[in-house]
């Protein structure tokens, strides 16, 4: 089918669409209503039908392809690999199940799982699903404060934590992060569930309070735990949207609905299909990480490879000799990790078999096309951008390789996914922006399965967040966006990164573009920065590739500002450019554009507990101590 007709009749016929697609999983009770949108901001998929996210990943592939690999846990970082059948994880998921249960963890309790991306992590997702819990991952090595927080919104009834992770070979401990998140929340769960992986000498049991995950594994593994139905529409798990400030958002997801949504994305966007391997380097405590390292690819029956370690440990070869080892069809990365590769030779990519993989996927941040060029012709690879967020839990929009492959269009990543009733409305009027003017990129209700139910425990602040921005209950997806006359949509950049310079209104994303068409540009961030004639002026940080770091200092600044004048106009001409070793990200690899414009205008770069490395702080405010690139 080509792709027009199906995103139209998931638009002009949803019920009829989505009974279709929710025939991909199984039901102990069928549905008995597709969709309930009487309230469409909190709108209902396949009400009344229950259904079970591990049993849909793990059990019904039994009968079929018990003896495939289910998951491979691949650490370079202590240099273990787990290759694990389906017969295997239904085994050990049923244990971490038997071992909830004797802890006291009940239907509709949350769990928050505080590991590293080792498969016990993922054996505890699925745990959670099927006795009913609801878990809240959150990334392994978080701040001990942020994880207070959102032990303080979950209430969870179990920490389960693992003694330590790894990066980059420095052992990153997290029971003393654990016991401070503890004394600092208000709600502390009275009991810890914790992985011993070794890694950290100096962590003791706390006697009452702690429980060894080994000895209670190895008590229960001849369990066999009953699969919970649930009813569609509740509650599957808690995610909290990075960069979050105040009480942190926590994304609800569904069950019926999710499970539906990422059966369909597996074949159709990402082209995978029974017994095909899929790789995304995701970390488990993001988005990505739920949909498309666990639950995406288990539904599908495909294997999943997960991944613990960098991306050039021990060197910048190691993803794709596991492509080649494992024979993966289908990659998903991010823009970022791309531009760490872009630094090193491409022979790299060259070296390894890579004749069974067909695609990279891209998502995260938008996709620059220096960067998609790169990669591209590294590997002789169909390279696609996509566009999604923590949100709505699959794609927003996306090309169909499975369905139905339309034209890649640089820096588009695509079309509106099945479901999604997409617009781009003037920020101003409300009204639908033109073919080519930029507007907001909003959502039309009811959101497809997948999607977000509602914020935990705060209906208000959804609706305030997301659906109160127009006139109409729109969903506000809070991105600027164009679209073309062939329906494509191009990411501007988020609404709160505008840069209004003498009136004139810049998005960050469309500067970091021009100064990335410089041949000698790594990376590039852009922000703006308080002036007391225009605004706000644009300033750019860059990081170098290594041939040029040497002899270009002196003269990249005006070379840059060049580059922007030639493509956007001296109205987005640079105030300033400043080449740093570095530039300072999260964990999960966004940069952090706030502090780097807090430490621009000599403000406080504020919660800095997501910083990946502390000594990028430090770079940027060596150089804004120094003499400017221009």
């Amino acid at each position: 089918m080509r792709y027009e007709q199906f995103h139209q009749r998931s638009i002009d016929d949803p019920e009829g669409f989505w009974a279709e697609q929710a025939q991909a999983i199984d039901w102990h009770v069928p549905p008995r209503t597709i969709l309930d949108d009487s309230d469409p901001v909190f709108r209902k998929w396949f009400v009344g039908g229950q259904t079970n996210l591990c049993h849909n990943a793990v059990d019904r592939h039994l009968a079929e392809r018990a003896d495939q690999l289910a998951l491979v846990a691949i650490s370079t970082e202590t240099g273990i690999t787990r290759e694990i059948s389906y017969r295997e994880l239904h085994r050990e998921v049923n244990a971490f199940a038997a071992t909830l249960l004797e802890l006291g963890v009940t239907r509709g309790d949350r769990v928050v799982i505080y590991m590293p991306n080792i498969a016990e992590a993922v054996f505890a997702m699925l745990a959670c699903a099927r006795i009913g819990a609801i878990h809240s991952v959150v990334f392994g090595g978080f701040a001990s404060h942020n994880l207070a927080m959102r032990i303080d919104d979950a209430r969870p009834a179990l920490l389960i934590a693992a003694d330590a992770g790894m990066r980059g070979g420095k052992v990153i401990p997290y029971m003393p992060l654990v016991a401070q998140a503890l004394a600092e929340a208000e709600h502390p769960p009275a009991k810890v569930l914790v992985v011993n992986r070794g890694l950290d000498p100096a962590y003791v049991p706390v006697e009452g309070r702690d429980h060894d995950h080994a000895a209670l594994r190895a008590a229960h593994l001849d369990a066999d735990v009953s699969v919970t139905w649930l009813e569609s529409n509740e509650p599957s798990y808690i995610l909290y949207t990075s960069g979050t400030t105040g009480r942190p958002k926590g994304v609800q997801r569904d069950v019926g609905g999710y499970a539906v949504a990422l059966a369909l994305s597996m074949w159709a966007i990402y082209d995978v299909r029974p017994g095909q391997v899929m790789f995304s380097t995701s970390d488990v405590g993001w988005a990505v990480g739920h949909s498309y390292n666990v639950y995406g690819p288990l539904i599908a029956g495909a294997t999943s490879i997960l991944y613990e370690g960098l991306p050039t440990s021990p060197d910048a070869g190691i993803w794709w000799r596991i492509c080649e080892r494992y024979g993966v069809r289908t990659m998903f990365s991010s823009p970022t990790a791309v531009r760490v590769l872009k630094k090193h030779d491409a022979h790299w990519l060259q070296d390894a078999d890579l004749s069974q993989l067909q695609y990279l996927f891209l998502a995260g941040e938008p996709l620059d096309e220096p960067t998609a060029q790169w990669i591209g012709d590294a590997l002789s690879k169909t390279v696609i951008d996509n566009y999604w967020q923590t949100e709505t839990g699959w794609p927003v929009l996306c090309l169909m390789p499975g369905l139905d492959m339309k034209p890649v269009k640089p820096g588009s990543p695509g079309l509106p996914a099945p479901g999604y009733r997409l617009r781009v409305i003037d920020e101003a009027t409300g009204e639908d922006a033109a073919v080519g003017e930029k507007g907001v990129l909003v959502i039309q209700p009811p959101l497809p399965p997948g999607c977000m139910s509602t914020i935990w425990g705060n209906d208000e602040r959804f609706v305030a967040g997301y659906f109160s921005h127009f006139r109409e209950p729109l969903y506000s997806s809070l991105d600027w966006a164009i679209r073309d006359a062939d329906g494509y949509a191009f990411i501007l950049g988020r609404t709160d990164d505008v840069i209004n310079v003498a009136g004139h209104r810049l998005g960050t994303r469309e500067i970091e573009e021009a100064v990335a068409t410089h041949g000698d540009v790594a990376e590039a961030a852009v922000v703006g920065i308080h002036d007391e004639l225009k605004g706000q002026v644009p300033v750019v940080f860059v990081t170098l590739k290594p041939a040029a770091a040497a002899g270009s200092v002196e003269t990249v600044g005006a070379a840059l500002q060049q580059c922007v004048c030639d493509q956007l106009g001296a109205v987005a001409r640079p105030a300033q450019v400043h080449v740093v070793g570095l530039l300072p990200k999260t964990r999960s690899g966004k940069l952090l554009r706030r502090s780097l414009q807090a430490l621009a205008e000599r403000r406080d770069p504020g919660d800095l507990s997501t910083l990946e490395d502390p000594a990028a702080l430090e770079e940027v405010r060596r150089v804004l101590a120094g003499p400017v690139a221009a």
